[in-house]
């Protein structure tokens, strides 16, 4: 028969034990990582190269950070909209931990090439992203200074084969799935689709799952576009899959907690390891963002 002082010992240790299981048995919280979001403080940074602001006011860190902590976001990739990217690394030097930048380099200045070589010395800048095509001397110098390239394919899938098998240690990743709203407007979406897949093949290019809620033409949980989603993800796997919201085109059409919600719940396809990479673990593996 146990004493009590017996009983109590036993108790006790049951009682820890069974909190240390529980403990034990909480999942990791997973990482959400948006593979891009622009930031600007006027309309100028959308003027200077001759486009329209995708909303009527600026969209600033103070408004984002808010947004992230409400959804449950914990980093960002930040793209300057325009040809700076001063206020892209403002939000990185206040943010270290939060936000990290693929910035605009200005490839018409003779002395462009200059930078490469010394570009990730600036506090936050991950590598280099582009709305239109490169010379080629650009692709050789960044493949040389290890600088992923996020690249904006519509209608370019072509010209990113050529660059993929010309430079095989450059990170090339494709925006928005390789669609655009032209592309939408024109009814080539399920051709551009076939286009970004066909690029898998090669092994340094990769693909932001991003921007469906923009191109949608269905509310929320935007079924249209899981066909095209999957179709990408089962070419491409989930360590070169992205998930993104480019949040600011398209702002009313989901807010920021919906646009996580659909991969993380409506995307059956996906397992809970496949979420893990593509919600978060892949973007940071690809950017070598620590």
């Amino acid at each position: 028969m146990l004493s009590r002082r017996q009983f109590l010992t036993s108790t006790l240790a049951a009682g820890v034990a069974l909190v240390s299981q529980k403990a034990t048995a909480q999942p990791a919280k997973r990482t959400i990582v948006d593979a891009q979001v622009h930031l600007w403080k006027t309309e100028e940074d959308w003027r200077v190269l001759g486009m329209k602001p995708q909303m009527p006011e600026p969209f600033t860190i103070e408004k984002l950070v808010p947004l992230m902590d409400q959804a449950g976001a914990d980093r960002v990739v930040v793209v300057p909209p325009g040809d700076r990217n001063d206020y892209a690394l403002e939000a990185a030097k206040r943010y270290p931990n939060r936000f990290a930048v693929m910035g605009r380099i200005p490839l018409k200045n003779p002395q462009a090439a200059a930078l490469l070589p010394k570009w990730k010395e600036q506090p936050g800048m991950l590598g280099v992203r582009l709305t239109d095509g490169a010379p080629d001397w650009f692709w050789s110098e960044a493949e040389k200074a290890g600088l992923p390239v996020m690249f904006l394919t519509a209608g370019r899938n072509a010209e990113l084969a050529r660059v993929a098998e010309r430079h095989p240690r450059l990170q090339v990743i494709a925006d928005h799935m390789g669609v655009s709203a032209d592309i939408i407007k024109e009814g080539r979406l399920a051709d551009a689709i076939s286009q970004t897949a066909s690029l898998a093949k090669y092994s340094n290019v990769s693909v932001k799952l991003s921007a469906a809620p923009n191109y949608s033409s269905e509310a929320y949980p935007f079924r249209d576009f899981t066909p095209h989603i999957k179709r990408l993800f089962d070419a491409y796997g989930p360590k070169r899959c992205y998930w993104g919201t480019d949040i600011t085109y398209g702002y009313d059409k989901a807010t920021y907690k919906q646009r996580i919600t659909h991969f993380t719940e409506e995307l059956s396809f996906l397992s809970e390891e496949d979420k893990d990479w593509v919600m978060g673990k892949s973007i940071l593996e690809r950017l070598r963002w620590a």
